[in-house]
């Protein structure tokens, strides 16, 4: 019976890093369908070789920084309990490689292609995964003082802070010291509209990222008999609710319609294993909201050129998600408890602290040393060409 449990274990957690795998593919088509047809190359060629770099850096350094666990022994040592330490490992990872698949979307159309690679090292390798461990490895014992002082630890089931809010407080760093794309915000205080390139391919990234979602809430259960449908139905309901008043607030815009769910989803993370569903929908239609007034503001009236609104999306509602843990997670509000606010509002400033500390310094380095930007002439070329030397759709055979 237990070779039968290590093995379904096993084979769960491999299902929910396909699953999270896949959504990838979904951060790639939201960016290439939101970005000008001169980037799309640059968007999917960028998803792609980060997740790679990322697996390096995550399995060589950050897995070993956050759980103090490395995979220097014998393939032998490596395959008992039916490999489930290398599948939990892949699971983890899919979670670490969602941070620089986070900021891409914040950075596109300017950023240099080998100082991102540059960044995700350091940010996969070592600012991530130091707040990874004391969320959810008692590192540095964070989580005994929060529960000594406030009654409970730090609650984030599926990473509304540990990775969302985190991905999104460094990305706005590295758009902070990127700057706007070349006349986004003009002279004559007038603003060039950048419209979506395809609204069919940001709408397939966010049915992607969507569904995959279930495999990053559900099997963040890690084991197969802890696996709950709750967690399943509050996704379900915070993803309605993000859609429903990002719809409304947004005017049926089609950008807003599709990152709805998407709010709702970062928002739910933290506590859908805690929440009643019908506080899920609302954590989720708040989120939608946010999501709608945050990056119109930061667009139009702050003049921060956050090309996917990653920092709205992912910083500030996933902060959203982990203060409402602390809220809808009450007995009072129809939640299973053991959460405490205070301690859901001093871990959450705290991770959002040391992202934004860490953003400025990985960001504020490589542009100090080897630079972060384009050209004007490069970007006004596009990065398609620039950097990978064709265009999504070449209107020409090119003779060697």
């Amino acid at each position: 019976m237990d070779t039968l449990k290590q093995g379904a274990d096993a084979l769960f957690i491999l299902l929910g890093a396909i699953m999270v795998l896949a959504m990838h593919a979904g951060f790639a088509f939201l960016e290439l369908g939101t970005v000008r047809k001169k980037n799309q190359v640059n968007a999917l060629v960028k998803i792609l070789v980060d997740f790679a770099i990322s697996t390096i850096a995550y399995f060589f350094v950050g897995y070993s920084v956050a759980y103090g666990v490395d995979f220097f022994s014998g393939a032998e040592v490596l395959a008992q309990k039916n490999g489930y330490d290398l599948v939990k490992f892949f699971f983890l990872l899919t979670f670490a490689a969602a941070i620089p698949a986070i900021i891409s979307g914040g950075i596109a159309e300017r950023a240099r292609f080998h100082p991102q690679s540059l960044a995700t090292v350091l940010i996969v390798g070592l600012v991530y995964p130091l707040s990874e461990g004391v969320a959810w490895n008692q590192k540095f014992g964070v989580q005994a003082w929060l529960k000594g002082a406030f009654g409970a630890e730090f609650h984030d089931f599926a990473g509304s802070v540990v990775v969302h809010a985190v991905g999104g407080w460094i990305a706005l760093a590295a758009v902070l010291l990127l700057g706007a794309r070349s006349n986004r915000y003009r002279k004559d205080g007038a603003m060039s509209a950048h419209p979506p390139s395809s609204i069919p391919f940001l709408a397939l990234g966010s049915w992607v990222l969507a569904v995959g979602w279930f495999g990053f809430n559900v099997m963040s259960a890690q084991t197969i008999d802890k696996i709950s449908g709750l967690v399943a139905v509050n996704s379900l309901m915070a993803m309605v609710g993000g859609t429903l008043v990002a719809a409304m607030m947004g005017r049926n815009d089609p950008g807003f319609v599709y990152n709805g769910p998407l709010a709702g989803l970062v928002a739910v993370c933290a506590g859908s294993d805690l929440m009643h569903p019908i506080g899920a929908l609302v954590v989720g239609g708040v989120a939608g909201a946010i999501f709608v007034q945050l990056f119109t503001l930061t667009q139009n009236r702050w003049k921060i050129d956050d090309v996917l609104g990653v920092w709205p999306l992912h910083g500030l509602c996933g902060a959203w998600g982990g203060i409402a843990c602390g809220l809808f997670g009450q007995t009072a509000l129809g939640g299973l408890g053991g959460v405490s606010l205070a301690s859901q509002t001093v871990g959450t400033l705290m991770a959002v602290a040391w992202a934004l500390g860490g953003g400025f310094a990985v960001y504020g380095l490589i542009k100090a040393t080897v630079g972060l930007r384009l050209s004007q002439e490069e970007e006004f070329e596009g990065a398609d060409l620039t950097i990978h030397r064709i265009g999504a759709t070449p209107d020409r055979e090119v003779s060697w």
